[in-house]
């Protein structure tokens, strides 16, 4: 007889609007730093400045994704007259699950309520999953923005929320 593995039954996904500086929003930002900084290690020694620092000061939400757990994170930042998503993460074991999805969608309804006609980010040329994610999610690849012009292979994306 053949057994099955049943996949663990997780509690519902939510999402909820925290402050930039919330201990989950903080931890899971840590993680992502942890997970992808290895990536580009080569390139970071290159830069003067990191083009992905983020000023509090601009940040307009934040998001964290929970199950049983914090699960994922991400913010949306002033970037002049744009909403720029920052810090699009989700725990490994939680991917696939539909938090990202979550998100992001709970970031381009804040853009919406903020006014603003579309959304923007800009993704690493060393993450093709991102890429792949935005792509699925509606988003068509726009010029390289400030601050990134120092990444010349950065991927940049918008997507139109009229």
């Amino acid at each position: 007889m053949r057994s099955s593995a049943i996949p663990p039954i997780r509690p519902p996904l939510t999402v909820s609007s925290v402050h930039w500086e919330h201990p989950d929003a903080v931890a899971l930002r840590a993680e992502m730093a942890a997970e992808v900084r290895p990536r580009y290690a080569d390139l970071e020694q290159t830069l003067r400045t990191d083009p992905h620092a983020v000023d509090p000061a601009t940040v307009h939400r934040t998001f964290v994704a929970y199950s049983d757990e914090p699960v994922g994170h991400a913010g949306i930042r002033w970037n002049v007259d744009d909403l720029e998503v920052k810090r699009m993460f989700v725990r490994p074991a939680h991917r696939g699950s539909g938090a990202a999805a979550l998100l992001l969608g709970a970031a381009e309804d804040a853009a919406r309520a903020a006014g603003r006609p579309r959304l923007i980010l800009q993704t690493g040329h060393l993450q093709p999953e991102a890429v792949r994610f935005y792509r699925r999610s509606g988003y068509h690849r726009i010029p390289i923005f400030s601050p990134y012009e120092p990444l010349p292979l950065s991927n940049c994306f918008a997507k139109d929320l009229s």
